[in-house]
């Protein structure tokens, strides 16, 4: 990320959550200075006033990723991506090449250190053993075929093992804190106790199949007694089209009949591979070596020259060509399939201006491209998980749901709570403040009752019974108790409003 040289200033990335701003990296100043990842920003503010902050841009950082991946393969004849931040690289029969193992990783390091990047390097039998050493052993590590491994990783920490965090925290309340812990109780006991804890390990992992929630298989797979199976990174050539100009440009017009002479290029390129631009790069290469890019991401995939000159155009406005541009390209790093097909009615509906697709692409380029979204039903019961934001032309898995009671036309992004006053705590509410206001009840409907989702959720979470209440103003709202008077999994029920109507 940047700013990770010797003096930067602590700087974190930051994602948006329904709480507040949420760190997802870290510089190494923002670590030393008590920041973390996971922490809520204005936590990292108190210990770190002066924190700098960016957004976060996962989906750019996997991008970056894969072009890594198909560039480090000059150490081996195949790579895979380990998101968010490693790759790994086959080098079985390559190191002899680099004059062995050791000049390997330190060619690594220094073809990485070039471009900016500090990296951890590890050799190992296993991509298991290799991804724990990397982040848990020294900053270049070698373990060979002939090591025992089991010797040399009993010290790292279980999260080597690449565990989610619940898992993590059960193996720490068992007491297995290091790798050589856990090996010495799947292999044998030493005794009752060690026997009894190897039972109780196997009883409550042996039902789990996703490797990262079983200790018992990331154990194995690090050690090589099972495969792990990985998905290569395949380099694929996208559709790239230029023009190295013979005098530079600096005026906006004669940049305009360029990118309408690449557009069309684009276009027989895509028609040629049968396929559409979902994502398109323009490259502006200026005199004094700078370069201006311009990104821009399409609703549906599209190969029609006018519709792309157009909504390019709209993000060169603010372009600085300083002594004049020198050469501009046009990649295309997403593309879809797209069949031929009869194009009159939708060229029609274009030039009308009336076309969905490009109607939601211009939208994106004036808004964002997270500001136009379609609601998408999901199979849940829980009002605030029946539906999700999709793009507006993605397609989504058909859901089949059943009939349900009507629901508000407003949910609050998050259930508020309210103080209920009522005949019994199992009985209808009779008044209930919100928001410091006092209503009436003058009608209700109810209960409905919404049981949690046992497969997402703990046992000890409790029951919903929603109410439709209308008080004496004639306002309609949705509330719900949150919990069953005697049910064991808590006090008193709590009371939440989560809706308005009509």
């Amino acid at each position: 990320m940047p700013g990770e040289g010797a003096d930067a200033d602590p700087t974190v990335l930051i994602t948006e959550t329904a709480h507040g701003p949420r760190i997802h990296a870290v510089n190494r100043a923002g670590q030393e200075a008590g920041a973390m990842a996971g922490m809520m920003l204005a936590d990292a503010r108190t210990v770190c006033p002066s924190i700098q902050t960016a957004p976060a841009d996962p989906a750019g950082d996997l991008a970056c990723l894969e072009k890594l991946a198909v560039w480090a393969q000059r150490w081996g004849p195949w790579s895979a991506l380990d998101p968010p931040d490693g790759v790994l690289v086959d080098t079985t029969a390559a190191a002899h090449l680099f004059g062995g193992e050791t000049r390997l990783l330190a060619d690594v390091e220094a073809a990485f250190a070039a471009r900016g990047y500090a990296v951890r390097t590890s050799i190992a039998p296993t991509a298991g053993a290799a991804w724990a050493l990397a982040h848990y052993g020294p900053p270049r590590s070698i373990l060979s075929a002939n090591d025992n491994m089991n010797r040399a990783l009993a010290e790292l920490p279980v999260a080597a093992l690449r565990l989610d965090d619940d898992v993590l925290t059960v193996l720490r309340r068992l007491g297995l804190k290091r790798l050589g812990d856990l090996a010495d109780i799947t292999t044998g006991a030493v005794n009752r106790s060690e026997e009894a804890a190897r039972d109780a390990l196997h009883r409550r992992f042996r039902n789990r199949k996703s490797p990262s929630a079983n200790p018992l298989i990331r154990l194995d797979q690090l050690l090589g007694r099972v495969p792990e199976p990985l998905l290569p990174v395949i380099p694929q050539q996208m559709p790239l089209v230029q023009r190295r100009l013979m005098e530079p440009l600096r005026h906006r017009s004669l940049l305009d009949r360029v990118l309408a002479d690449l557009a069309e290029d684009m276009t027989r390129e895509l028609e040629g591979r049968g396929e559409g631009a979902r994502r398109l790069e323009l490259g502006l290469w200026r005199v004094d070596g700078e370069v201006i890019v311009r990104r821009l991401e399409l609703a549906a995939a599209t190969r029609d020259a006018t519709h792309i000159t157009r909504l390019f155009e709209e993000k060169l406005d603010n372009i600085d060509a300083g002594f004049g541009i020198e050469t501009v390209r046009l990649r295309a790093s997403w593309a879809e399939p797209l069949a031929a097909e009869q194009g009159d009615v939708e060229a029609a509906a274009e030039r009308h201006g009336t076309s969905l697709a490009a109607c939601i692409d211009r939208l994106s380029v004036r808004l964002g491209p997270d500001a136009v979204r379609r609601p998408v039903p999901h199979a849940s019961h829980l009002p605030e998980r029946a539906q999700s934001w999709h793009p507006p032309l993605e397609g989504a898995w058909p859901v089949q749901t059943e009939p349900v009671r009507d629901r508000p036309l407003k949910l609050l992004d998050q259930p508020e709570r309210i103080a209920v006053l009522y005949a019994s705590p199992d009985g209808y509410p009779q008044r209930f403040r919100w928001r410091g206001q006092v209503h009436e009840v003058m009608r209700v409907e109810g209960p409905e009752r919404i049981a949690p989702e046992w497969w997402r959720v703990r046992s000890t979470v409790r029951l919903r019974d929603y109410y439709r209440i209308e008080d004496a103003d004639g306002a309609r709202y949705w509330i719900y108790r949150h919990g069953i008077v005697g049910d064991g999994r808590g006090g008193m029920p709590d009371w939440f409003l989560q809706g308005l109507s009509a």
